[in-house]
């Protein structure tokens, strides 16, 4: 027996109701140990993150896959976790603690740990309880961490290997250096701003006092640690200068003119300064000039002071200066020396730590690596061979073009929080690399002082193991061996190769076999006019203020609807509020067939039918379901929201609804019940709460709707029921934009004459002659030669159809009302036209202002053809 549903559509109560009999229940993932395997992993969010519009749209479609695969009979699995996210968790225990007056220098390191995951037990779980708020169904009875014990054995283990297989090494290499926390950083924490600065034009002395060389920089500082000037080979300016020495001001230290392609002559004097300890391409200028790696000189410490280079050649007066004050300073100096040619006023591209908010520096020093080429190269033949496919195409070259220059990959950060390097050395500085300081003791073969490496290990090394280390590797267990490789990675573009190349390195390399089958990039998230959101913009969206606002159910279908191959988001809050909408239409839809009658359906498969009516809604459900199998093999989710968008709203709700109301015996009870449970079930991954309410509040049913199964009606479309009511439609629909526009009164009867002897359509509207009398209010169908005086004509069902209109409205009275709403649409049309043919408004104009005045013109345009459509119509 079903219980009647409340008359408006509440999405809150029933979020939360639903979602925690799902997870305690053990819905998530039913024990099907026996079925095809479906696996999917979710990319682990940091611990300390909370959920916005990127996680929203990454994890909605995740769960629309495995739902399905779930529906479909798959022992589905959806990897859940969280990253323990080394920098920004070590930073917002710091900060607790500065909130005390406490640094975290004032602890021992494993005191300073235990209070790390002290906070992640207390706090660190905020995103997943947010992450059950938008109806992710993922194996929570699994949950895991980058940092539990199983998941540290395999991230020791990966690098204990790759170091025996030489893949791993320490090196003396340049880095991004954040001096805030004293730690290298990945290019994926560095955001580049646009600051103003200055341009500084130096004087170089030559050595043997026979001229000047001039070199311009952005960082003067850096000076105190210059090697050398390089100029391009062929610029004759310089050619008998090069192997000559130059004595730079303030230190006096004599460095060469070497000749390198790095210079352009193009640009300033053609000369340029090379510090090799503090620049990325003057590293490389310096390699190729023959200075090796721990011969550059170094003139900052870890927290950006100047120290004494190696040649104690930097003034006592600058050494222990801040690296601003520092710049400050050498100008002074640089000025006083008459080294200083001039000053320009520059806007710099200048990097900053994404987190703590300051100046990176580039810093020389020693860390380890990655040997990554041996690894990209297996990554490239994957997807040249198909094993790995990527949707959309597009990012295949993306894929390749970074694969193919792939830089050695610096692994170790001077944190406290994250797994602990597992290398421990001697007296003498040797490494002994080994999972514990027993096999670490065993390898240095007698009773030496070992040390471990302080050092802990980039936070994507370890999330790079994610689709196999979850599964219990380095152990052969069931779940390893079922579930890898993975079906599909979901994935933003933005950390295509800070995650997605680098599982694809770590899966072959450690399981000899892809990661995945297919990876899928879905686009950003934008604002409304298509701008990127950011704080500083103030244009940032709230998926759980959407979620409060229109229920998780609006916000996951508006997702999926804008969710097309190749391209970003525009998110209108319009557009969310539109599909709650939708949740309406379908919870009165529900309530409609309650009141006459209707509940569960009986069969999973489609019921037997007579009625053309009948015969038709089935077919529509047999096409529907079609194209929204084929959009999932395609993963086209904008094609999946518009299937099944436009047959529950316009071919159900719109059309069979309205078909069928008054005529409810017990085939079309059966038939409407079997229909509507289709929608149900093929809609619920992607609105999986209104359904799963819908499902429960229809009757009593054996199963929840979360785990039923996928349609397979085992009917077909019936051609000749498609056709009556195709034509049906295509009458009401007619009709109604005929009365619409020429304000005919619903009180008027309308008679149709079908013109040009077209008997297959008399017959059509002769047999659905009721429901066009109900529907539309139009009289018997009558054959006609030509259309009567003063009537009006519509093209439908394969015919041309007149309605007399003299006794239903004054023709000479809507002929001057068309003829003035026409004058007027189109005097607007033609004023936005020539606002928009001006240059001056397109290039002063807002885009905004541009973008609406283009919109306004395609809807004035648009309403003067109709009016005029409506006006030749009267004749």
């Amino acid at each position: 027996m079903s219980t009647e549903l409340p008359k408006t559509f509440e999405p809150g109560p029933i979020e939360a109701r639903w979602y925690d009999h799902w997870e305690h229940s053990g819905q998530f993932r039913p024990s099907r140990g026996e079925a095809e395997p479906f696996t999917i992993v979710m990319p682990p969010p940091n611990v300390t993150g909370s959920l916005h519009i990127g996680h929203a749209l990454d994890n909605t479609l995740q769960d629309i896959l495995t739902r399905r695969a779930r529906m479909q009979g798959k022992d589905a699995l959806w990897v859940v976790g969280t990253d323990h996210a080394g920098i920004a968790t070590q930073m917002v225990v710091e900060r607790q603690m500065a909130e005390r007056q406490q640094k975290r220098t004032d602890f021992a390191r494993d005191d300073f740990v235990a209070k790390v995951w002290e906070w992640r037990h207390e706090s660190g779980g905020q995103i997943t309880r947010q992450l059950r708020r938008l109806g992710a169904s993922c194996d929570w009875s699994n949950e895991r961490f980058t940092m539990d014990e199983g998941f540290s054995k395999a991230v020791l283990k990966v690098f204990v290997e790759l170091h025996k297989r030489g893949r791993i090494y320490r090196d003396k290499r340049l880095v991004n250096w954040d001096p805030r926390f004293g730690t290298a950083i990945s290019d994926l924490e560095v955001e580049t701003k646009e600051v103003a600065g200055k341009f500084w034009t130096l004087r170089y002395p030559l050595a043997d006092g026979s001229g000047h060389i001039e070199v311009a920089t952005t960082r003067p500082e850096t000076m105190l640690a210059d090697m050398a000037v390089a100029v391009h080979p062929e610029d004759a300016r310089y050619t008998a200068l090069v192997g000559k020495q130059i004595k730079l001001p303030i230190t006096g230290r004599l460095i060469p003119i070497v000749a390198d392609e790095h210079a352009d002559p193009e640009l300033g004097s053609g000369a340029v300064k090379v510090t090799p300890g503090h620049d990325f391409n003057d590293f490389e200028v310096g390699k190729r000039a023959g200075f090796k790696a721990g011969e550059m000189l170094n003139m900052l410490d870890a927290a950006a002071y100047v120290c004494q280079t190696q040649d104690g050649l930097v003034p006592d007066e600058l050494v222990g200066r801040e690296r601003f004050d520092a710049r400050r300073r050498v100008v002074e100096l640089l000025d006083e020396a008459g080294a200083l040619v001039k000053v320009e006023d520059r806007t710099i591209a200048t990097p900053f730590g994404d987190r703590s908010g300051v100046v990176i520096e580039p810093w020389l020093t020693d860390q380890w690596y990655v040997d990554v080429k041996p690894l990209a190269d297996r990554a490239m033949e994957a997807t040249r061979s198909g094993a790995i496919r990527i949707v959309p195409e597009s990012w295949a070259k993306t894929w390749y073009n970074w694969l193919e220059n792939i830089q050695p990959w610096c692994v170790s950060r001077q944190l406290w929080w994250g797994h602990r390097i597992p290398a421990w050395y001697d007296a003498d500085g040797t490494p002994f690399v080994a999972e514990t300081e027993a096999e670490a003791r065993a390898l240095a073969g007698d009773d030496r002082e070992l040390v471990q490496d302080p050092d802990v290990l980039d936070t994507w090394f370890s999330s790079a193991l994610w689709p196999f280390a979850t599964l219990g590797w380095p152990e052969e267990t069931a779940d390893l061996k079922r579930h890898y490789p993975n079906d599909v990675l979901i994935s933003g573009f933005d950390i295509l190769f800070f995650w997605d190349a680098r599982m694809a390195m770590q899966g072959l390399e450690f399981m000899d076999e892809v990661p995945w089958k297919t990876l899928y990039l879905h686009g950003l998230v934008r604002d409304a006019a298509g701008q990127k959101m950011s704080k500083s913009k103030g244009n940032t969206v709230d998926p759980l203020g959407l979620i409060d606002k229109y229920g998780a159910d609006a916000l996951r279908f508006t997702l999926t609807a804008m969710e097309s191959q190749g391209r970003d988001i525009k998110l209108d809050e319009k557009r969310v509020e539109g599909y709650r909408n939708f949740a309406t239409k379908l919870w009165n839809a529900a309530r409609f067939l309650q009141m006459n009658g209707v509940g569960p359906s009986a069969s999973i498969e489609a019921p037997a039918a007579t009625q053309p009516v009948n015969r038709w809604i089935i077919g529509e459900v047999v096409g529907t379901l079609g194209k929204l199998d084929r959009a999932f093999d395609e993963l086209r989710f904008d094609g999946m929201a518009d299937a099944i968008y436009h047959f529950t709203w316009g071919s159900f709700c719109d059309w069979y609804v309205e078909l069928i109301k008054g005529s409810f015996d017990d085939e079309t009870r059966a038939v409407a019940a079997w229909a509507f449970d289709q929608i149900l079930v093929m809609l619920h991954p992607f609105m999986p709460f209104v359904t799963e309410e819908l499902w429960h509040g229809m009757g009593t049913r054996p199963y929840d709707l979360i785990v039923a199964k996928w349609p397979e009606p085992k009917a077909s479309v019936d051609p000749a029921a498609k056709a009556e009511i195709d034509s049906l439609i295509d009458v009401v629909a007619g009709v109604r934009t005929l009365r619409a526009e020429l304000n005919i009164p619903w009180t008027a009867t309308l008679v149709p004459h079908v013109l040009g002897g077209s008997d297959a359509a008399l017959a059509q509207l002769r047999k659905g002659e009721a429901i066009l009398a109900r529907m539309v209010k139009i009289g018997v169908p009558i054959a006609a030669d030509a259309p009567p005086a003063g009537s009006a004509q519509i093209l439908a069902a394969g015919a041309t159809i007149a309605f007399p209109l003299g006794d239903a409205i004054d023709l000479d009275a809507e002929k001057a009302r068309l003829a003035k709403a026409i004058e007027a649409a189109a005097k607007e049309r033609d004023s936005l036209a020539a606002r928009l043919a001006n240059p001056a408004f397109a290039e002063r104009a807002k885009p905004e202002a541009v973008a609406k005045a283009r919109a306004d013109h395609e809807t004035r345009s648009a309403e003067a053809e109709r009016l005029s459509a409506a006006l030749a119509r009267l004749g």
